[in-house]
């Protein structure tokens, strides 16, 4: 696998820090006082105080969900998709999209759900019990 970077704007140091670290479970790397580096799931995350960059975030409908179309996230096992979705719930923390199985029975079928970071960005967590069907 090789690892992708991802630059994107925060609010705030701390919260970042605390969602990022305490409930998604990344490592923390360097840090300087507007920003944060993290290891998400084995990806370089960069999180920059920008809150003028923040805005809202537009949807387009999908499997009769309101997917927000600009979102980033991660591809997991499914054990590890349904223990994170656990400890977002643990943290109490509200889904933006709720964890379900998305293209039942179809090609690309997935376990998916949505959630905002603190500052409002959209984070989408998928897994599939095939994970040659990720591209199907």
């Amino acid at each position: 696998m090789i690892p992708f970077h991802l630059a994107f704007p925060i609010r705030d140091i701390e919260e970042t820090r605390r969602f990022y670290r305490d409930v998604l479970g990344c490592t923390v790397g360097r840090e300087a006082p507007r920003w944060i580096d993290f290891d998400f799931f084995g990806h370089q995350l960069s999180a920059h105080v920008r809150p003028e960059e923040l805005g809202a975030v537009r949807t387009n409908e999908l499997d009769g969900d309101a997917v927000p179309v600009r979102h980033f996230g991660a591809v997991l096992p499914w054990a590890e998709w349904e223990a994170l979705a656990g400890r977002i719930r643990a943290a109490g923390l509200g889904f933006l999209i709720e964890p379900h199985v998305r293209f039942q029975g179809q090609p690309g079928e997935q376990g998916t759900f949505f959630v905002n970071d603190p500052a409002g960005n959209a984070l989408e967590f998928k897994t599939f019990r095939d994970p040659k069907q990720m591209f199907a």
